[in-house]
């Protein structure tokens, strides 16, 4: 078995070497004055997202782009990940437009940090920015962080906020308030620059507009400017997915379970390779964003607590307690402040009980059953046969004798002195190799 698992967790290493060293997809490159890169923030702000935004904006620096246009939709993300992507846009070459689109999305938490780090702040009907207040999860739930971490990032969204030369004070309120606003009341209170229905009317509401780069005062011409839409990098996608704690913790969850199965399922390391690959992901994924290590070892206790009701069933009790472990340590495992918006949080927990539930039940009741059938006694081959009842086929004693079964001839003999004649009933008792062990069935 330890053979197999070495096969299958080099296998891995070699599968996921060239994943990793697929590093890019998508169109071709353009060049020229008169493009605007659109780049696309949806979804959770991972690692991956600050990669694909600083990889664009690097890129449209090169190319000479008239702007970049980041397109939000996200509830939120990783502190880290959200300042690594406001402190590439305040520093670019290239003028940055940052755009709350399609009608109904939302830029909150981390997103409006985004929003008022553009050099143009736009939002489409039907959208919302703001409840920015870092928050941590602990053992008794989800709650604010404190004073000190909230008051470092009022701070830091009130200077980004300032720097564009738009509502500071509002801005902090974000953080330190909560508040949320819709895109009118956003325009009105001095967080955007404008609203607009779509790409087209955007870019020419903004065009002519003059925004500073650096010390540098730059005129817009972004009307009939050619869209590029940046794809991003295969690396960029791979790490924006696992930098999610929510992908994290089920690859952890599933990687361990995969290790587990495949030291009990022996003949195959299809298991183990699979865990292997899980759980090299997830230890990855883990190191985007600062684990909460008894959260890891509450993950670890829960699949223990799981097995050990399968090998020694107490009725539901060992279950229970591994749910429980099972779903507090996925939801402390990130460890706090984390700038996302309720809606993150429910999602997770639905996701995290839901795993607890099908863990519980398939221990609960698949591996107890597989279980009892290893107790039971052999079932195959001649083992099947015994305590059959069928007739002999010649005369049998101790010496030897036929009987036919399921169509088959074999070899039979009697214990010592034991004779059966031809027509008979016989019952199997027993085997030795290939000749089966026969008595007479009144």
């Amino acid at each position: 078995m330890n053979k197999k698992f070495l096969r299958g967790f080099l296998l891995s290493l070699v599968l996921l070497s060239i994943l990793f060293a697929l590093v890019s997809y998508g169109g071709g490159e353009v060049e020229g004055k008169n493009v605007i890169y659109v780049l696309k923030i949806e979804g959770m702000i991972t690692e991956g997202t600050s990669i694909a935004i600083v990889e664009g904006l690097r890129e449209a620096e090169e190319k000479g782009a008239e702007a970049v246009l980041v397109e939000l939709d996200t509830p939120g993300g990783l502190v880290d990940s959200t300042l690594k992507i406001t402190k590439a846009i305040m520093n670019s070459e290239v003028p940055v437009i940052t755009y709350v689109t399609p009608k109904g999305a939302i830029a909150a938490s981390a997103g409006s940090f985004i929003l008022v780090s553009g050099n143009i702040a736009a939002m489409a009907p039907g959208t919302t920015t703001g409840a920015a207040m870092p928050v941590e999860i602990g053992i008794e739930g989800r709650k604010a962080a404190d004073e000190k971490t909230i008051n470092f990032y009022a701070g830091h969204i009130e200077s980004i906020a300032a720097s564009r030369g738009r509502n500071a004070t509002q801005a902090k309120r974000f953080v330190t308030e909560n508040d949320a606003l819709n895109e009118n009341t956003a325009l009105e209170r001095g967080i955007i620059d404008l609203i607009a229905e779509d790409e087209t009317e955007l870019l020419n509401k903004v065009d002519g507009m003059t925004v500073k780069i650096g010390n540098e005062d730059r005129t817009l011409a972004t009307r009939n400017a050619s869209l590029y839409l940046k794809g991003k990098s295969l690396r960029s996608s791979l790490l924006e997915a696992l930098g999610n704690p929510q992908i994290a913790a089920i690859l952890l969850i599933v990687g361990m379970y995969g290790l587990i199965f495949g030291f009990m399922s022996p003949g195959t390391y299809v298991p183990e390779m699979i865990g292997a690959i899980c759980l090299i992901l997830a230890l990855y994924g883990v190191g985007l964003f600062e684990v909460n290590m008894f959260g890891v070892l509450l993950i670890i206790i829960a699949v223990l607590l799981f097995i050990a009701e399968a090998l020694t069933p107490t009725f539901g009790i060992l279950t229970t307690g591994g749910a429980v472990c099972l779903i507090i340590g996925a939801l402390i495992l990130p460890k706090g402040p984390l700038l996302v918006n309720p809606q993150w949080f429910k999602d997770f927990l639905v996701i995290i009980i839901g795993i607890a539930g099908a863990s519980a039940a398939f221990f609960f009741f698949a591996m107890g059953a597989v279980l009892k059938t290893r107790k039971r006694r052999a079932q195959v081959g001649a083992e099947e046969l015994i305590g059959q009842v069928t007739k002999a086929e010649t005369d049998i004693d101790e010496e030897g004798g036929t009987i036919k079964l399921r169509g088959e001839i074999w070899n039979a003999r009697t214990l010592a002195g034991g004779r059966i004649k031809e027509g008979e009933k016989v019952e199997i008792i027993d085997r030795d190799g290939l000749t089966l062990i026969v008595k007479r069935r009144d």
